[in-house]
């Protein structure tokens, strides 16, 4: 059987790929490449390696341009809006979180807007980073347009994804980050690429109607602005599809509103650079307390979650992100999993850019 490739390997070649093939600089390969690992390595292969094909695209649209240094653009003592200058969008998103922490180190608490930058990986690795330094972290981000409000039939907002870290006992966080519609356009993809049909309550056609062929959702998502993903709760109001909307909205003007960036209709303009905006907060455990005892209290109440009474043949009540960090773990033991599709589109890259195949991705 064939070894999965290892995290280390497997960052090295995307950072490879991404410096000979499309022009970024080293750090912003690096961070790039280790944000597609790190979904792979925690299961949300719809934002992992993969990816590089949406980036290759937006390359070649020029909506990312390699090299451009974003700047602040305005602070204060515990504020700060960066302006990515359409630069590479984990790279903007690492300059903004360093200062980010930076502030709230000493201030207790940091807010930050980001407009004109890209796709910046998976929401949840930025809420974790700012966890890691003993804080609440908050990331959120609009995207391309992909969801229909209630009772509209017109894609006008994004997925537009929230993420909340949280420290508790013993070193864990517990890490909420999900989309706001019901699932994520890269999950559609993946289905696309494995010729799969979709659940259905995930989107709908031009004329508003339940499909679940993903390949033909695809071409009719990108040939007009009708039809697109549904929010949490679905269709109309009777399963709360408004709330899902709602929170796609709030993401909207946290991100586009409090940055004076692009909303998401106008991320991505056909000949212009991208437009994509991002908020992160951070604030300081101690602002409430002693931080152990914050830590402690808060991982008593997860506690009594996880341990709470199980529905008929369950045996575990999971806490949002356990499912991907037990994922990782198993991946950093014993490689990241790949799909033969995806194995295949990078050994193809590798070999575009004459770089040498990496033990794990096959012949």
């Amino acid at each position: 059987m064939t070894r999965n490739p290892t995290f280390d390997d497997l960052s090295g070649l995307c950072a490879s790929i991404l410096e000979r093939g499309y022009g970024y600089g080293p750090e912003e390969a690096r961070i790039t490449a280790t944000l597609l690992v790190e979904a792979d390595a925690r299961g949300i292969a719809s934002h992992g390696v993969s990816r590089l094909a949406f980036y290759r695209q937006n390359l070649d649209l020029g909506h990312v341009r390699p090299g451009s240094e974003p700047r602040v653009a305005y602070e204060t003592p515990c504020s700060l809006v960066v302006d990515g200058n359409a630069g590479v969008g984990c790279y903007v998103a690492g300059f903004a979180v360093d200062r980010l922490i930076a502030k709230a180190r000493d201030a207790g608490v940091c807010l930050c807007g980001v407009r004109n930058s890209n796709h910046y990986g998976i929401a949840g690795y930025w809420a974790e980073l700012i966890a890691a330094e003993g804080m609440v972290g908050m990331a959120f981000t609009n995207t391309y347009i992909a969801g229909v409000p209630t009772y509209g039939k017109l894609r006008i907002l994004g997925t537009n994804p929230i993420a909340v870290a949280i420290p508790e006992a013993d070193g864990r966080v517990f890490l909420l980050d999900m989309a706001t519609t019901t699932v994520t356009h890269g999950k559609v993809e993946l289905y696309d690429r494995r010729k799969k049909p979709m659940p259905k309550g995930w989107v709908v056609d031009e004329r508003g109607r339940e499909v679940t062929d993903a390949t033909a959702f695809e071409k009719t998502f990108y040939a007009s602005n009708f039809g697109g993903h549904l929010y949490l709760g679905g269709a109309g109001e009777e399963s709360g599809g408004h709330k899902g909307f709602g929170l796609a909205l709030l993401v909207e003007l946290l991100c586009s509103g409090l940055s004076l960036g692009a909303s998401s209709q106008d991320t991505f303009p056909k000949g212009g650079v991208a437009g994509i905006t991002h908020f992160f907060a951070g604030f300081r455990l101690d602002l409430f307390g002693d931080p152990a005892a914050l830590k402690g209290h808060v991982g008593g109440i997860l506690k009594a979650v996880r341990e709470s009474g199980k529905a008929e043949g369950q045996d575990r009540i999971y806490i949002h992100g356990e499912k991907e960090s037990e994922a990782r773990a198993r991946s950093i033991g014993s490689g990241v999993f790949l799909d033969e599709a995806t194995k295949a589109y990078l050994r193809g890259l590798a070999k575009d850019c004459g770089l040498d195949p990496i033990e794990g991705l096959g012949a």
